[in-house]
């Protein structure tokens, strides 16, 4: 049985005054239905944009894809597909939940009438139906007195109350894809477990796929299946998540791991961060991107980019020259971050 998404060889490319930016550059990859990918990287390594892909979000015409660049949903190309079939896919059978849920819904419109937008767009239900519907995804997400929070409006509702709310909405219509974009960010620490605790039980309930895109590794150690770790628009290293944490194979996985707040360090312990800077997308050379910011670096590095290629096994992957070498420098076992993760989770 074929995968649930197949992403390959996706490009994606942004026009701008006196030239382009190429945001994602050859990404490729799988995801099977009930299954957890997480998609880590810094700003600007195209995490988000390759999201937006798929749902073909992206302001078209200024951007663009590659002719090699395809989405395969179910067997369906989504890739230069008609607004009309993205409009039966968006918020049906493939649903997002954005960055930040205050921005995300209309401060206008109360909450049950958000909600009643997506059910009767794509179900047609009558307003009794659609009523029953909204209060049963309320009390589903774990939104108190589900009745009184109809008639709220946005700025009514704490932030992990709206994000709650987003994640009702993403699941109105039973998706088999759910794309968390950020989904905590705004979040203090106490609530974004509790929302990622949240997404995993539903996903899990529902066998519903679900892609987190997030900046920290930390957030996802308990939650993920596999792991795709980006850096300046391609994958530089994926896998299961077991392995990605305990045997990082590419030195930018490493780094991330290592800025990562731990409970089995001292209280006075210094965080470790990635040195450097992102990369200038306008001004990458025929190299490793990550080069500059590496310890690792040596001279082939300069003269090519590395590929995605097997690193211990035929399921994890890394885009480094030196992969076996990092191996013997990697960073700590995933069962400590796991058991630190496990600790501070409500």
């Amino acid at each position: 049985m074929g995968a649930l998404l197949s992403v390959r060889d996706l490009h994606v490319t942004f026009a701008v005054p006196g030239g382009a930016i190429e945001a994602v550059r050859g990404v490729s990859f799988d995801l099977d239905r009930g299954e957890t990918l997480a998609v880590v990287g810094e700003s600007g390594s195209g995490k988000s944009v390759t999201a937006l892909s798929i749902l073909q979000l992206l302001p078209y015409p200024m951007a663009s894809h590659s002719r090699s660049s395809s989405v395969v949903f179910q067997g369906q190309e989504l890739v230069g597909a008609s607004e009309a079939v993205m409009r039966d896919i968006r918020g049906n059978r493939i649903a997002m939940v954005f960055q930040e849920p205050m921005t995300s819904l209309n401060p206008l419109h109360t909450i049950e009438k958000q909600l009643l937008e997506t059910l009767y767009l794509h179900k047609r239900m009558d307003a009794r139906r659609a009523r029953e519907r909204i209060l049963e995804l309320l009390r589903l997400v774990g939104l108190g007195d589900a009745e009184q929070r109809l008639d709220a409006y946005p700025h009514q509702l704490s932030g992990g109350q709206r994000q709650r709310v987003m994640i009702a909405m993403a699941l109105a219509n039973e998706p088999d894809i759910l794309i968390a974009d950020e989904p905590t960010t705004a979040l203090d620490v106490t609530i974004q477990a509790q929302i990622l605790e949240l997404m995993k039980q539903l996903t899990r309930r529902l066998d519903v796929a679900l892609i987190i895109i997030t900046h920290n590794l930390g957030v996802v150690a308990r939650y993920a299946n596999r792991v795709n770790v980006m850096y300046a628009g391609r994958i530089v290293e994926s896998g299961p998540a077991a392995a990605i944490y305990h045997d990082p194979r590419h030195p930018y996985t490493m780094a991330l791991l290592r800025s990562v707040p731990r409970l089995d360090r001292p209280r006075q312990a210094r965080l470790d961060p990635v040195e450097g800077q992102p990369p200038d997308l306008t001004r990458l050379d025929i190299g490793c991107a990550f080069r500059p910011r590496c310890r690792f670096a040596v001279e082939a590095c300069a003269v090519s980019r590395p590929p995605l290629q097997p690193a211990a096994d035929r399921a994890h992957f890394a885009a480094c020259f030196r992969s076996n070498e990092i191996a013997a420098e990697s960073a700590t076992p995933a069962t400590r971050l796991l058991h630190a993760s496990d600790a501070a989770a409500p």
